[in-house]
């Protein structure tokens, strides 16, 4: 299990390391830059002395002459810190000074076309050297050499890093001062969460944003609509046990004082009579209880995990009319299926077991209004696609069709035996495929309800 880190911490860390990283990139660049500068100015400092030596040398016809007093070599030689040696060199030739002067060594910087500088070794000590070339015509090369130890140079080169050492003050100083600041900053996201659970903890009631700063308002509008989402699903929970009380108060107690009823008959054949009698009652509880779990398949909460594929609606209109072909048989019902043209499948998007939810609960509301010796038709509609149902009902007024979706609503010519959930139900069903289901008036004089899928499968 992997440790926790907390968001201090993590700021923390996330702060410093790049200011960490920014202070030893900066004291590099200083330690370079300073070690470039005293470079460049102590070599100013000896190529000067080396052009002062050079200007000194003459070419005679036996080749290059140094012509030095004994008092200017000591002030040339002479430096209470370093040690400072020449020479002058014609092709292999020491002309004068010191003959174990390096010609060439690392750290090469170029000064014009005949002056240099590089560091070397001279007596085993480190040494910087500066070089300037002659040329005299029908003769050789003239090198003109001094070199000198480096002590002021690491020691100036020193002082200019006692600069930036404080520096490394500095990366405590941040340190210290991005901890406050973290600190500082996360106390009021502290007090805002205590805050938050405590109202949460009494209540569902939206979470106060007015003095969220901007970077948590997508947390705080995330946390809202979770709350909003839990007393939505509390509420769709209360009105669910509220519709199945109110919805099986009634035919319960019918079917209870039946069986009282049956209970109290003088003889069998009277309670095989009553109890025959709630037969009917036994089948609306049923129906009742599957309406009922189908609302709650439709819960949005539910409604993600629902699976679509395809749905041949042929087959499926075959298959519910074929499941109510009894009930309209026993009522004297006509049920006829039009399929027009429809030679093969016609598939659409959808689950299976609710459209055939949706469309059964259509079929049972237009059986149970038609009256005895009518006819229903279920018609399949390959081109659009759809599915209507007529009926030679009643028939709904214009100001019905609209309102006959909602839950609980029946049409003014019930009969009192529906539940009001049956087209509700569908309705929602076809909404939840992106389907569209109207009430029109009907070719046969009742009700017309018309199922359209906006695209094949």
């Amino acid at each position: 299990m992997s440790e926790r880190r907390g968001l201090q911490s993590e700021l923390q860390w996330r702060l410093m390391l790049p200011v960490l990283g920014i202070v030893l990139l900066s004291a590099l660049l200083c330690w370079m830059g300073s070690l470039f500068i005293v470079n460049r100015l102590f070599d100013g400092w000896l190529l000067d002395a080396t052009r002062s030596l050079a200007a000194q040398v003459r070419f005679e016809r036996d080749g290059a002459v140094l012509t030095l007093t004994p008092q200017a070599q000591a002030m040339l030689a002479h430096d209470v810190v370093e040690l400072t040696s020449f020479e002058v060199r014609q092709g292999d030739r020491v002309v004068t000074g010191h003959p174990d002067i390096p010609l060439s060594g690392p750290n090469l910087w170029r000064y014009g076309a005949t002056a240099r500088a590089y560091d070397g070794v001279l007596d085993g000590l480190p040494v910087r050297v500066a070089s300037v070339m002659l040329t005299e015509p029908g003769q050789p090369d003239t090198l003109v050499l001094v070199s000198e130890t480096l002590g002021k140079r690491a020691e100036a080169h020193h002082d200019l890093v006692l600069i930036v050492a404080p520096v490394g003050l500095l990366v405590i100083a941040a340190a210290f001062v991005i901890g406050l600041g973290v600190r500082h900053t996360l106390r009021p996201l502290e007090q805002i969460a205590a805050r938050w659970n405590e109202s949460s903890s009494r209540s569902l009631a939206p979470i106060p944003s007015a003095d969220v700063p901007d970077e948590l308002m997508p947390f705080a509008t995330a946390l809202n609509g979770l709350l909003q989402r839990v007393r939505d699903l509390l509420e769709r929970e209360r009105q669910f046990a509220a519709t199945a009380a109110h919805q099986l108060r009634t035919p319960l107690t019918g079917l209870q004082l039946g069986l009282s009823r049956a209970a109290e008959a003088e003889d069998i054949e009277s309670a095989r009579a009553i109890i025959a009698g709630l037969g009917g009652a036994t089948q609306r509880i049923s129906r009742l209880i599957q309406q009922i779990l189908a609302l709650s398949r439709l819960d949005p909460e539910v409604r993600s995990s629902i699976d679509f594929g395809r749905v041949d609606l042929h087959a499926l209109a075959i298959e519910v009319g074929e499941a109510y072909a009894d009930v309209a048989f026993r009522k004297n019902v006509a049920l006829e299926l039009e399929t027009a043209a429809t030679a093969g499948p016609v598939f659409v998007r959808g689950h299976h077991d609710l459209l055939s939810e949706a469309l059964g609960n259509i079929l049972d509301n237009a059986i149970r209004y038609t009256p005895q010796g009518g006819r229903v038709v279920l018609a399949l509609d390959a081109a659009r696609p759809s599915l209507s149902i007529d009926d030679s009902g009643p028939g709904l007024a214009s100001d019905e069709r609209d309102r006959v979706f909602d839950r609980y609503v029946r049409g003014r010519h019930s009969d009192g035996a529906g539940s009001g959930l049956g087209l509700a139900i569908a309705k929602e069903i076809a909404e939840l495929h992106g389907a569209e289901l109207r009430a029109e008036a009907g070719t046969l004089g009742g009700a017309r309800f018309v199922l359209r899928f906006r695209n094949k499968r």
